[in-house]
């Protein structure tokens, strides 16, 4: 378990998970973390909306939970909130036996991310796995 920053590796996370808890998830349309919601649920994975104030409601067809501790077992932790909040996400992630941390553009935190490779966790930084499909061509 790694960073993983090459296209191949990127790619072969975005190919092996199928479960996507989306921490940080919004119920406006207008906001990204509504849009790559939509998005991936298009292109087939499960995605668990955790976001405690919207807890107990539905999204996008999907009930909203209010931590990863709720979710179940999930392949990846895609991170929609800031880089303060990183290090308590990877921690839920690490204990909800997640096997991979996705941290969306501008959410970087060093401390948090080592954390996360050293627990095993395979981690990409600072993208989004909507442009990174389309890039790819997945």
């Amino acid at each position: 378990m790694s960073l993983l920053t090459s296209d191949e590796e990127i790619a072969g996370l975005l190919g092996r998970v199928k479960r996507i808890a989306l921490v940080g998830a919004s119920d406006n349309p207008g906001r990204a973390a509504h849009g790559v919601m939509k998005f991936l649920l298009a292109r087939g994975y499960e995605v668990v909306p955790v976001n405690p104030t919207l807890a107990g409601q539905t999204l996008l067809g999907q009930p909203v939970l209010a931590s990863l501790a709720d979710a179940g077992p999930v392949d990846m932790v895609d991170v929609f909130r800031r880089s303060d909040a990183l290090p308590a996400i990877v921690e839920e992630a690490i204990a909800a036996k997640a096997g991979a941390l996705w941290t969306q553009l501008g959410v970087v935190n060093d401390e948090a991310l080592a954390r996360a490779v050293a627990a095993g966790l395979d981690v990409v930084v600072d993208r989004c796995p909507k442009i990174e499909v389309a890039r790819l061509g997945l």
